[in-house]
């Protein structure tokens, strides 16, 4: 019998495109809800105990109220949003971090996905840290520039509007406050004893991002020796030749894919590392598509454009 998959919140920009990337496959029966009664609380409860896989494309409140409607030991949850990625009850969903992730994903009946901005920078510093690169309190800096489809159907809307600010053809610095919301999962993943300065910039461009680490005093060629061997024989994630392919990384290389790539860049003395992916594809539906792949024993990379 097939597993039954329910989107909880598939209107928005996660969540189709999660669909987009389930339509098409015969291997799993995707559950839909009336249009209608897609906000009714108890035609939702009803989907959610149908479902064998859950995926949550909500806001943080929404998501812990689909949690608390789950009524069954059965029913398995994807959960998109930030609500519950530093919850010691979640396992979070970036299986290429170490056998165990990936281990208690595959068991999980609770997974986190992570973060698209954290994605980029736990990708490079969890290794790091884990093989004792850089210690647990380095004073770490990152800046990471996505496509504006990040920002969701709102943002979507300004920066295709033909009568828009001309602001925004340029970078768009925000955050400013240093306190956005993907710190927290950045600091308890990694296992850092405080969290990074980091800056995120919308780009003016649909889809992609690159997601910078710099790293004072670290040998450029240790850090590429050490993520080479961390990421070897990953289908999702991979490590370029030292230095990449060309002298200037282009935040959008990677859109349209469900894979992330890292290039290490540097000297004996300072080493920037840039994870490469689409916001959209490893950054949060095809990394939440991953997640189910590995839940229900299937090839992880089924359906996804690596």
């Amino acid at each position: 019998m097939k597993p039954k998959v329910y989107i909880d919140g598939k209107e928005g920009t996660t969540g189709l495109q999660i669909y987009e990337r389930l339509g098409g496959r015969d291997d799993v029966e995707l559950l839909l809800i009336d249009e209608d009664k897609r906000k009714d609380t108890e035609e939702r409860r009803k989907f959610l105990n149908a479902a064998d896989i859950v995926f949550l494309c909500l806001p943080d409140a929404a998501a812990r109220e689909a949690v608390s409607l789950i009524e069954n030991d059965h029913t398995r949850v994807i959960d998109a949003s930030t609500a519950h990625r530093t919850e010691p009850d979640w396992d979070y969903g970036f299986a290429e971090l170490s056998g165990a992730h990936r281990a208690a994903i595959a068991a999980s009946g609770r997974v986190a996905n992570p973060g698209c901005h954290a994605s980029g920078f736990i990708s490079s510093v969890y290794p790091l840290v884990a093989q004792d690169v850089i210690p647990a309190d380095s004073a770490l800096t990152c800046f990471s520039q996505t496509g504006y489809s990040g920002g969701g159907k709102k943002m979507i809307a300004e920066y295709q509007d033909a009568d828009r600010d001309a602001r925004y053809a340029s970078g768009r610095i925000y955050g400013l406050n240093l306190k956005h919301k993907h710190l927290p999962e950045m600091e308890y993943v990694c296992g850092l004893v405080q969290p990074p300065v980091f800056v995120p910039v919308v780009g003016d461009f649909y889809k992609g991002m690159a997601t910078t680490v710099m790293l004072p005093g670290v040998d450029a060629h240790l850090v590429h020796e050490t993520l080479a061997a961390h990421y070897e024989g990953q289908k999702l994630v991979c490590v370029a030749p030292f230095g990449g392919d060309e002298p200037v990384i282009y935040a959008n290389t990677m859109a349209g894919h469900d894979s992330l790539q890292l290039i290490v860049c540097g000297h004996a003395e300072q080493t920037i590392v840039t994870a490469l992916f689409d916001n959209l594809g490893k950054g949060a539906s095809g990394a939440a598509v991953q997640n189910m792949n590995i839940m229900l024993g299937l090839d992880e990379d089924t359906g996804l454009t690596v």
